[in-house]
């Protein structure tokens, strides 16, 4: 990679941002040039799709969290078998698009990876993931959870989000050596950090029921509750403290005004204390938004492709 062509993308996209936003992109690309000529073999192809990199490798972080729901609600009693049988997909595509991130899956649209700081990234995912894979696996397995298997869960869920986040972090950086705006990457990466959070919040309502570790997931409930607040209405309106411009079209705006209404109301589930009732309501509402939020996600990945 040239030095005075990696300057000249960090110039031209600076342009495109104001206030708070010039420094944060210029300091995330002044890293990549770092990055890129500090590390043998870092640079991908030059026709690599890294929107559908961000894409999948953002949608690891989200099954890490559905899985840990799916298991949660399987340990109480909540239609067993359609979680067991969801936690079984949700398992394999973890799998299927880890091994896809490294070495490619044309299934998956995902080219092989020939980022050496990308690949151990995912390999420490990896490490992770023999652990709550096998866990996630036997309670699929089984329609039933042991407490050595839910200690798993809830033990290992949070670094392998944190390890699979940091996954995507590399590509979205990585990108800034391509093709892909660094405002559509930011987008695609927050947009996709929202189906995420989803998953989070079903997951932190239901260890408050199951009274794990209750005090620290009601703190953590409303944290990402605010999270997920705060970024919808980034994506909407645009927001200089997470590098976001307004929504780009009208079909994704829209999209992102329909998930806005169906926030709302889920928003108020998660508020009312854990009961059969609440926890009935919280597994019936959360995977339509999740839906609707992934749907956002796909408009936003299409524009970098």
């Amino acid at each position: 990679m040239n030095v005075s062509f990696l300057i000249f993308k960090i110039r031209k996209h600076s342009f495109f941002v104001k206030g708070q936003r010039v420094m944060k992109q210029f300091q995330k690309l002044t890293w990549v040039l770092i990055f890129t000529l500090s590390t043998p073999f870092a640079v991908q192809a030059e026709d690599f799709d890294y929107s559908q990199a961000i894409n999948l490798a953002g949608k690891q972080r989200m099954l890490t969290q559905k899985m840990s729901k799916e298991a949660l609600l399987i340990s109480l009693g909540v239609d067993k078998a359609a979680n067991a049988a969801n936690l079984k997909t949700s398992h394999d595509l973890f799998d299927k698009t880890l091994k896809g991130l490294k070495n490619g899956d044309d299934s998956l649209g995902l080219q092989a990876t020939d980022n050496a700081v990308i690949k151990k990234s995912l390999d420490e995912v990896s490490y992770l993931w023999k652990k709550f894979g096998k866990a996630a696996n036997d309670i699929a397995a089984s329609a039933s959870t042991s407490d050595e298997q839910l200690n798993v869960i809830a033990t290992y869920n949070l670094n392998l989000l944190k390890f699979s986040n940091k996954a995507v972090k590399l590509f979205e950086a990585s990108s800034a050596t391509g093709d892909l705006s660094p405002e559509i990457a930011t987008a695609v990466n927050l947009a996709g950090r929202q189906r995420m959070l989803t998953q989070k919040m079903s997951k932190e309502f239901l260890m408050i029921a199951k009274d794990i570790d209750a005090e620290d997931n009601r703190k953590n409930l409303i944290e990402t509750m605010e999270t997920f607040d705060t970024t919808l209405s980034g994506l909407i309106n645009g927001s200089d403290e997470l590098g976001l411009s307004p929504a780009p079209t009208k079909e994704i705006k829209t999209q992102l005004e329909k998930v806005r209404s169906m926030w709302i109301i889920f928003k108020l589930k998660l508020q009312a204390p854990p009961n059969d009732s609440s926890i009935a309501q919280v597994s019936k509402t959360n995977l339509p938004l999740l839906k609707e939020m992934n749907e956002a996600v796909v408009m936003y990945t299409a524009l970098g492709q």
